[in-house]
């Protein structure tokens, strides 16, 4: 089954990055919607029992709010990052020039020190591939089912030679 091939106004970085670099990627922004979230969910709960008193004690009602506010705003604060802000720039959906500066330098870096662009894995190449063809552009349905690259892969929509280090000019 080839790739698919989507023509894009800006250049592609990553058509299916690992979840770990999603993460790295994100932008104080992105953290600052998850610290929303996390304080939003026992912030609301407080202000209903306000509303409606349930003459309760709410101590474990908002402990656990809080988990899922942190659970919420982790998964709200990865799709912003990965589907509407960092995904959307990897794809070259929107401008992504500090995106592709980033990763320049980082992929370079990996490939003057000889290691593998996109990380080592243990599986074989048949689970690299299908991993690949489930995570891919799965950051667009994240909201109805959580699915993110966990599986290191070669699959990523980009040449791996405009890696490669420069051979610098000798001075003769």
């Amino acid at each position: 089954m080839p790739n698919k091939v989507v023509e894009t106004p800006y250049p592609l970085i990553d058509a299916d990055p690992h979840a770990s670099r999603v993460i790295r990627y994100m932008r104080l922004s992105d953290y600052a919607v998850w610290a929303g979230a996390t304080g939003a969910f026992p912030g609301v709960l407080y202000l209903w029992d306000k509303w409606d008193p349930s003459q309760l004690k709410l101590r474990t009602q908002l402990r656990l709010g809080g988990v899922f506010g942190f659970i919420g705003g982790f998964l709200l604060a990865y799709q912003r990052s990965s589907c509407a802000m960092i995904q959307v720039r990897f794809w070259g959906w929107s401008e992504n020039k500090r995106e592709e500066e980033k990763d320049l330098a980082e992929l370079t870096d990996r490939a003057r020190r000889g290691l593998p662009l996109y990380g080592e894995s243990d599986q074989p190449a048949w689970v690299q591939t299908a991993a690949y063809h489930n995570s891919a552009f799965s950051q667009l349905k994240l909201h109805i089912f959580p699915m993110v690259n966990l599986v290191n892969h070669p699959h990523h929509g980009t040449d791996p030679e405009k890696y490669k280090p420069k051979d610098e000019p000798t001075s003769s």
